[in-house]
């Protein structure tokens, strides 16, 4: 029989105001959840519990909503990729490092496992995982604790390079068709796990990758399925110029054309859009598009800053009406951090303090990324929603004085404060220790496995180099 677990007293609680469709506060409040589902939340709770949980000093809040991100590769990056970029390819370094550092498939699980242990600390409880298919991936998803809806990637053509300035493809639309096919089967055994916390997105890799039939085939079998549909579109200026080539039309528009927009498509990064600075295009309909059939955007902040590249701009995205929810497309997974930083790009962007508030952020990170998963008991704390739930130590040093404790958590403590994490009511962190994977296992099983990678990297790269040469390290090495 399921217990009653009771968190008494909370200093604060960041709860759903159903009435204004917003997060507010409630101070000296109650959350009680039986089993995997909340039951009150308010003040003076009257009733009995099994177990009671002390909310002294502590900030309540709902589980973080993570829907883009790429577990089983970003790790191995680490110390590669934060300044690696090609000045021919726009700054992006997408291209080259993808092709050239490639994890094997079979030690793809350990990045995995870190990176899902990297999400759980930092709040997260629900991620939608963009990879390709590995051995053990169900497995590990499983036992993480998370709510993970996974995406197994297919496409009908590969990128490759010959030079430093110009992406080819190399198609294989029958290849294609059966990763697609072998997707969906993937899909739906992982829906079959006794856990109830796995889910599918089915997911074309890339728009410029992917023919039109193979996008309108996904998009079709999503909706058979009643699950969200996601793709990689308008992520680069190569794209975007390559997608002009082919149609004469910007990557949004020609998602429209084919069919792939809509409710339950979430857009992988959405950036370059018609109106940005860095494209000088004639029209200025994309954001329309995507606010007039309703397509949610998974904004990522990190990587394309990284590249000197940033969305232009949040609060004009959500001024359109776009619904937009956040993603860690790089490591470390930290969706806090991607708040922090989606709000100061977007007033550096829009030279506005009030383009993007700390609500506006929080919001994408909960609310706005369980609608994109089609989900109205995720991202929130009300009667009825699923307990996920954070608790973050307000006595810790970098949240005091903790006036307004949201603030304290995004913009000074981040991840260091995330104290206890329940997902469906089960505890998942305690302490800020993960309960379910090990974490230091899985981190001296990735520094070998980077290696390993690293030490492959010649073979894959098109022009043979060593990985220090196609990304140095950050200070000579003395003799």
């Amino acid at each position: 029989m399921a217990k009653t677990k009771w968190i008494k007293n909370a200093d604060w609680v960041i709860a759903w105001d159903k009435a204004c469709a917003r997060q507010g506060y409630l101070q000296n409040a109650d959350i009680v959840f039986r089993g995997n589902t909340i039951e009150f939340v308010g003040r003076n709770y009257s009733g009995t519990a099994d177990e009671t949980i002390s909310g002294e000093g502590l900030l309540a809040m709902p589980g973080l909503v993570d829907i883009h991100s790429h577990p089983s590769t970003e790790p191995f990056y680490r110390g590669i990729r934060e300044e690696h970029g090609v000045p021919q390819m726009y700054m992006s370094g997408l291209y080259e490092r993808s092709l050239a550092f490639s994890p094997a498939m079979e030690e793809r699980r350990v990045g995995a496992e870190v990176a899902y242990c990297e999400m759980l600390r930092t709040g997260i409880t629900t991620v939608a995982d963009l990879s390709a298919i590995y051995p053990g991936w169900i497995d590990i998803a499983a036992k993480s604790g998370l709510r993970v809806y996974l995406s197994p990637a297919y496409a009908s053509a590969r990128w490759y390079l010959e030079n430093e300035w110009q992406l080819k493809y190399r198609w294989d639309e029958a290849g294609g068709k059966a990763r697609f096919q072998e997707a969906l089967q993937f899909i739906d055994e992982a829906r079959r796990h006794p856990t109830g916390r796995l889910s599918g997105i089915v997911g074309p890799a890339q728009i410029d990758t992917c023919t039109a039939d193979l996008l309108r085939e996904s998009r079709a079998a999503a909706q058979e399925r009643k699950l969200p549909f996601t793709t990689h579109c308008a992520q680069s200026v190569n794209e975007f110029a390559e997608i002009v080539n082919r149609t004469g039309k910007t990557p949004i528009q020609w998602a429209k054309e084919t069919g792939i927009l809509g409710p339950g498509t979430i857009l992988g990064h959405a950036i370059f859009v018609d109106e940005h600075s860095w494209l000088h295009w004639h029209s200025r309909e994309d954001l329309q598009t995507l606010a007039g059939t309703a397509t949610s955007v998974a904004h990522c902040p990190s990587p394309f800053a990284r590249y000197g590249q940033m969305l232009e701009n949040f609060g004009r995205y959500r001024r359109a009406g776009v619904n937009l929810g956040l993603g860690t497309d790089v490591a470390p997974h930290n969706l806090i951090e991607e708040m922090r930083l989606a709000a100061i790009l977007g007033r550096v962007a829009a030279e506005d303090i009030r383009a993007a508030t700390t609500a506006d952020l929080f919001h994408a990170a909960t609310v706005g990324g369980a609608e994109a998963l089609g989900r109205d008991d995720l991202g929130r704390l009300v009667p009825g929603a699923r307990a996920d739930i954070v608790l973050v130590d307000l006595k810790h040093p970098f949240m005091m004085p903790a006036r307004d404790p949201l603030r304290s958590l995004v913009y000074t403590a981040a991840d260091r404060a995330v104290r206890d994490v329940y997902i469906d009511g089960t505890k998942v962190v305690e302490d800020g220790r993960v309960l379910t994977l090990d974490h230091s296992a899985a981190l001296e099983a990735l520094v070998e496995a980077q290696r390993r990678m690293e030490a492959s990297v010649p073979h894959w790269d098109y022009r043979k180099r060593k990985a220090n040469e196609i990304a140095p390290l950050s200070l000579p090495l003395m003799p």
